[in-house]
């Protein structure tokens, strides 16, 4: 199947082709952007089209990033995904950015923790334990402080490789002989990990399709708010 993912969920506009049952990535295109996403994120998808010589109806289904991250880029990206769907009726697969940030360093044997920056001292986490070929989550995703992940690395995962854009401040706050930073190439979001966590993930109707924040948007936290006072 000919798979294309898409990853607006942080500073990274990302795509790339995917061709599932040879494992070749046939086209990616990655830009660290000032822009608005909904600027960068279909003229990037038409170029890699362009690019491998293949048509937007050759396409199988479509993976995006689907959170948690930026909730402006999510959603940017997520709506894309619904309407190319819908035109070219093909399914997708939402597939989580903490997934997807593991999965550009699936090579690495041992613990990887992916790391988001969310606000202060927060961060998005989750680890899994990769045997070089595949993932498997050690725990749920979550919105902890980066001194409870400290912790919970401390005694749940010897050989840790960090990942994601909030890795390099915690391997420099928290060093430790047992982690280990991820290269830049891998660091950040990238559709291609989009792509591997999407190749055995279900596929679903856009109308299925939904943005995983793990935390309340401004707008719920605002009513909530007036609604306690």
């Amino acid at each position: 199947m000919l798979l294309l993912g898409i990853d607006t969920s942080g500073k990274v506009a990302s795509a790339a082709l995917f061709d599932t049952e040879s494992e070749i990535f046939l086209a990616q295109s990655s830009i660290y952007t000032q822009k608005t996403h909904s600027q960068v994120i279909m003229p990037m998808v038409k170029d890699i089209l362009e690019q491998s010589g293949k048509k937007i109806s050759e396409l199988g289904g479509i993976a995006v990033a689907n959170g948690p991250g930026s909730y402006t880029g999510l959603r940017i990206g997520v709506a894309a995904v619904k309407a190319m769907c819908l035109g070219l009726d093909i399914k997708c697969c939402g597939v989580s950015t903490l997934t997807a940030i593991a999965c550009n360093n699936i090579s690495f044997i041992g613990a990887i923790c992916s790391i988001i920056k969310a606000r202060g001292e927060l961060i998005y986490t989750s680890t899994y334990k990769c045997d070089g070929y595949s993932i498997e989550p050690i725990c749920g995703e979550q919105l902890i402080s980066r001194d409870e992940l400290a912790e919970f690395l401390a005694f749940n995962a010897e050989k840790t490789l960090l990942c994601g854009d909030g890795a390099a401040d915690f391997f420099a706050d928290y060093r430790s002989p047992a982690f280990i930073i991820a290269p830049p190439q891998g660091r950040l979001q990238n559709a291609a990990g989009v792509c591997l966590a999407g190749a055995s993930a279900k596929l679903i109707s856009p109308a299925e399709l939904n943005v995983s924040y793990l935390q309340k948007v401004k707008a719920e936290k605002d009513l909530e708010d007036k609604e306690n006072k």
